[in-house]
């Protein structure tokens, strides 16, 4: 596989595009020899004052365009950037790639399986579109889908998926945490 050439980072639902988390990755990766840059993105709704996150095809457009430009800025085509994010901008940059954007690989963070107490609300119809290699780093007590829980929906991933199990919840708060997540993306990028 080719080195990438960036990553397009994209927060949680009740989040923008500095959240600590997201400055924490984009701050490892800007260490590694040679650096990755990331573009960290906010989704419309939050560009225009919103707080209700966007409908699944509004989010997903916006991704298609952020990365189209982004790879055109780069000058490589969109196939050279991974795509990721933190909780719902992981889940839609996911639903962007099984729906046709090409992509590096995919860097889902905190993936949102289910509503909390809601395991029947599976978020998981496109898993078996996604061909790219696939990072998901999540907090083994998280209840938005437990390790066991992921293993079991994962599975449906064409493509090659590596998971990453820290010990935490949802939110990923605190600069341990942080760092263990930065670290955890820096180590999977260094063996694509």
């Amino acid at each position: 596989m080719t080195t990438p050439a960036g990553l397009l980072l994209t927060p949680g639902a009740g989040a923008n595009r500095d959240s600590p988390a997201l400055v924490t990755v984009e701050g490892t990766l800007s260490g590694l020899e040679p650096p990755l840059p990331v573009r960290r993105v906010d989704f419309p709704y939050r560009l225009e004052g919103r707080r209700v996150p966007d409908r699944a095809p509004v989010a997903v457009a916006h991704l298609q365009a952020a990365a189209t430009a982004w790879a055109g800025e780069l000058g490589v085509p969109t196939d050279r950037l991974l795509l990721g994010g933190r909780s719902y901008g992981g889940r839609m940059c996911s639903m962007a790639v099984a729906e046709g954007l090409p992509a590096a690989g995919l860097v889902l963070l905190s993936y949102p399986l289910h509503p909390p107490g809601r395991p029947e609300k599976l978020r998981v119809e496109h898993f078996g579109r996604i061909e790219v290699p696939t990072l998901f780093v999540s907090g083994d007590n998280d209840p938005f889908g437990t390790p066991g829980e992921l293993a079991e929906h994962v599975a449906a991933i064409p493509g090659p998926v590596t998971t990453v199990t820290l010990s935490g919840a949802h939110d990923m708060r605190g600069v341990a945490r942080e760092k263990a997540v930065a670290e955890a993306v820096a180590s999977w990028i260094a063996v694509l």
